[in-house]
């Protein structure tokens, strides 16, 4: 694995742009020597205002959208329509402005019984992208504690490394919450992960610069084994790593 690479921007509306244009940049290569680019997305601020980006000109047409096969790389446990779910969010400011079929897009059906819902995933994935799933993108957050996707601080000692998705139980919200696992993550060939906001530069530094210690900060296991690693923050979040603004 090579180094992460660490882009800082100005504020939250620069880092929007710049993700869009990421999410363009690589998704357009592989469309160069792939028929089809899967993409597993996130929930948050910064793939909300990142969605509604892709959703409008010039970026919408900078790519053939109907190649694109959508993903997520976690999901809350409520139905489809729920105002919390990342589905619900990325239907209304992706997949219905883009008219994207629903052939394309593979959800979590976070309204089913949690363990059922991630194992059925898991089958998902290995049915349409093989036994060892490889993704050509994967867009994370990262929050305030250092988790991302839905790996939370003092979930990961007992996460099963052979999964592709699990039902982790999440003590500070005491409920489950389905992700894909590191060895999803880690296999995909561009791993993109944004964030914004001073509260969560301490966790950021600390991701960053170690120690290392995954089980606190879960954001640490994010080291893709053959693909690369890139990190979009803005100025507030990067605050405690002293690097320019691009």
């Amino acid at each position: 694995m090579s180094a992460p690479a660490i882009t800082v921007l100005a504020d939250p509306g620069e880092l929007a742009a710049q993700a869009a244009d990421h999410f363009i940049e690589l998704a357009s290569a592989a469309l160069a020597v792939r028929a089809t680019v899967a993409v597993a997305l996130a929930g948050g601020s910064t793939p909300r205002a990142m969605n509604a980006l892709l959703a409008a000109e010039p970026r919408r047409g900078r790519l053939d959208w109907r190649r694109v096969r959508f993903f997520f790389g976690d999901e809350r446990c409520v139905p489809p329509d729920h105002a919390d779910s990342n589905y619900r969010m990325t239907r209304e400011t992706l997949f219905d402005p883009l008219s994207i079929p629903a052939a394309n897009v593979e959800r979590i059906r976070g309204e089913d019984v949690p363990h059922a819902a991630a194992a059925a995933y898991g089958a998902r994935l290995e049915a349409l992208l093989g036994e060892s799933p490889v993704f050509d993108l994967v867009y994370l957050g990262m929050g305030p504690d250092g988790h991302t996707a839905s790996l939370f601080p003092g979930t990961i000692a007992t996460l099963d490394a052979r999964a592709l998705a699990i039902a982790n139980f999440v003590p500070k919200f005491d409920t489950y919450r389905i992700t894909v696992t590191p060895r999803v993550i880690n296999a995909a060939r561009h791993v993109t992960i944004t964030a914004a906001g001073a509260e969560k530069a301490a966790a950021l530094a600390a991701v960053i610069n170690g120690p290392r210690d995954p089980n606190l900060y879960p954001a640490q296991l994010v080291a893709p084994q053959a693909g690369e690693l890139h990190w979009l923050v803005d100025a507030a979040a990067a605050a405690q790593l002293n690097l320019p603004v691009s």
